[in-house]
């Protein structure tokens, strides 16, 4: 029994100390992303956009970039670009740099991975919409985009006046609008980051390593893997990633375990680009096109995800920067101290106190109330959010079976 409940306050404790270490990156991420998306509008993106070509493909990507890492809100704005005459191309680039090339993402691999993952994470953004490109332009889709347009509603077309940013930044309600856009980022992320941290504490303390060396062959045996076992793994982090169905960034502590546990890069980059292939993305994507434009989409995307992350493994190995394990970082992801003086309890404090700000801004001020289309609400949500009440249930039985652990022990 005293075991258990050693291994339940690791679990806990791990899980806060994930969250601690990813704090300041959460908060400086939504930072620029809320001030990007009140500075530069998603009505300045929809007239920007054109149905199809290089130039509207670019324009996607760049706007994705500037965009949010949530994936619910990407699909969302990607509905609403594609409703407006974007082609199906520029549609789904504009979703795969908002959850891939978004800098926030980029800071929280960097904090718990090593620079090859966020070197791997955007430069596989850019080699997943060229995928996607070539893939979708060698299949047939005319008849999947005439029953995906029929099934949109077109009866909200008007695009209103685009408001001047200049005006916007240089003004009190502009950034009492960045603080409702960072609020907005932290309800939208809150149930996927807390139940995606849970998992990985009851992962780091529950799970014996034999486990990940099954489910991904030739993992934590310390030898050389082979061209086949690569592609084995690369298969099956997708897999993996769709029975999480975590978003992009609450499952980067899962991706840094599994990385401690010997999955190959390649495994671990097809987890990390795996948060559009989950289940709850594939239903939203049904609600909003069809079942057949949705399975259309995940099989493209699945294709591209697994086709990039081999050609990053090879490529890396034949650069001679293949990452080889924890010894490539600071340290193995729960073999360190996550609570200590050091500067991220100074950039934690910083971004409480940005933070505590932007919030203060948009309470004291008489912003519009936010009529932005977010993700369907429906039973996977709920599902969602109960998994995310009973995650900080557990992580508070935890925290008290961690001291009366402690205190049978002394």
């Amino acid at each position: 029994m005293n075991g258990f409940l050693q291994a339940w306050g690791e679990a806990a404790t791990t899980t806060l100390g994930f969250f601690w270490m990813a704090l300041w990156a959460f908060a400086l991420g939504y930072v620029v992303s809320a001030m990007v998306q009140v500075f530069v509008t998603e009505e300045r993106m929809k007239r920007a956009m054109g149905e199809a070509g290089a130039k509207s493909v670019g324009l996607a990507t760049v706007f994705g970039f500037l965009s949010s890492s949530c994936s619910f809100a990407a699909l969302a704005t990607t509905k609403s670009l594609y409703k407006k005459g974007a082609g199906l191309v520029p549609s789904l680039a504009f979703l795969l740099a908002s959850t891939n090339l978004v800098i926030e993402l980029g800071i929280v691999i960097a904090v718990f991975l090593s620079w090859h993952f966020v070197v791997g994470e955007y430069v596989g953004g850019l080699l997943l919409i060229a995928f996607m490109w070539v893939l979708v332009k060698v299949t047939p889709t005319r008849s999947l985009e005439e029953d995906a347009r029929a099934r949109l509603d077109d009866d909200d077309d008007d695009e209103g006046e685009v408001p001047e940013w200049k005006e916007r930044m240089a003004s009190r309600s502009g950034w009492a609008k960045v603080g409702q856009k960072y609020l907005m980022e932290w309800k939208m992320v809150w149930k996927d980051v807390t139940f995606g941290f849970t998992v990985a504490g009851v992962i780091a303390a529950f799970v014996p390593s034999t486990f990940f060396q099954t489910l991904f062959v030739g993992s934590g045996t310390g030898a050389e893997l082979g061209v086949g076992e690569v592609v084995l793994q690369t298969l099956v982090g997708p897999v993996a990633a769709f029975f999480t169905f975590i978003g992009s960034m609450g499952n980067i502590p899962l991706a840094a375990l599994l990385y401690d546990n010997g999955v190959s890069f390649a495994g671990v980059m097809a987890f990390i680009f795996s948060d559009l292939v989950v289940f709850p993305v594939l239903r939203i994507h049904a609600g909003y096109y069809g079942w057949k434009m949705a399975l259309y989409i995940l099989g493209v995307l699945l294709a591209a995800l697994v086709g990039v992350a081999l050609v990053l493994h090879f490529g890396f190995d034949l650069a001679g920067a293949l990452p080889t394990g924890p010894a490539d970082r600071t340290g193995s992801v729960t073999g360190q101290t996550f609570f200590a003086i050091d500067h991220t309890f100074v950039l934690n404090l910083v971004f409480l106190g940005v933070s505590a700000l932007l919030a203060w801004l948009w309470h004291s001020t008489d912003a519009e109330p936010e009529h932005g289309e977010m993700a369907q609400k429906g039973a996977l949500d709920r599902v969602l959010t109960w998994l995310a009440l009973g995650s900080y249930v557990w992580v508070v039985g935890g925290l008290v079976a961690h001291f009366v652990a402690s205190g049978s022990s002394a």
